[in-house]
């Protein structure tokens, strides 16, 4: 009799605890769903075209129930892998957090080359096309403005049709080895000018050894526009 009564009472209060409902494998592949959704929107807005496809949940898994809408964002760049990872996270009362992938495909349009471009060749507009390509494909990445490529120097041989990447680009010596340039000393709203001669090419925010024509000093300066250094009073 004793052990029947304490069965009941166990069986009531278990009866009367509240059931803890689990977060399930499938609400989690909705909610990675609806973001990879509301990205591919945003981009198709700017002119890409996103497909995607969230990686596999085990079926098995279960979290604990989160009253929140559950948080999802990229943890890994989707423009440079097309294998994203992104995070699952409920900030409830238990949080919990949880990472998974994705097959995203980024396509729209960059730049490719034109032509054969050779070694220290300089960019021009007519040297340049734009192409539909899968973006996050590239690893090293792309270039999708002409303005940023316009000018610059080609690093390698690139051939016709080949897609730009930054790394193939460098931006040209704004001062040649020899070159006469403008020095120019600041100190506060203040500065004195004199002419000096490059003993090194360099580029734009670099350094670079320069004599003095006045002085025959030697001094280091700053690159700040072709034909233009720099140097601290």
């Amino acid at each position: 009799m004793r052990t029947t009564k304490l069965a009941l009472i166990l069986l009531m209060s278990c009866l009367s605890a509240p059931l803890l409902a689990d977060t399930t494998a499938e609400q989690i592949r909705q909610a990675t769903l609806e973001f990879l959704d509301g990205f591919a929107r945003e981009q198709a807005a700017e002119g890409y075209t996103v497909s995607f496809e969230p990686g596999s949940i085990d079926d098995r898994l279960a979290l604990a129930e989160c009253e929140k809408p559950l948080s999802v964002e990229f943890s890994g760049d989707p423009w440079k892998s097309t294998s994203p990872s992104m995070q699952v996270a409920c900030e409830g009362s238990r949080p919990w957090r949880m990472f998974v992938t994705a097959s995203v495909s980024i396509h729209g349009p960059a730049l490719v080359a034109a032509r054969p471009l050779t070694r220290g060749e300089r960019v021009t507009e007519g040297l340049l096309t734009k192409q539909s390509v899968e973006i996050n494909a590239s690893r090293r990445g792309v270039i999708t403005d002409a303005q940023q490529a316009i000018g610059m120097e080609v690093r390698r041989s690139v051939n016709a049709g080949s897609l730009i990447t930054p790394d193939m680009l460098s931006a040209p010596n704004a001062v040649e080895r020899g070159d006469h340039v403008i020095i120019t000393a600041k100190t506060g709203g203040f500065s004195v000018r004199s002419r000096g001669k490059a003993l090194a090419s360099a580029g734009v925010g670099e350094q670079v050894l320069v004599e003095n024509l006045r002085s025959s000093r030697t001094i280091k300066a700053s690159v700040v526009a072709p034909g233009h250094v720099e140097i601290p009073m």
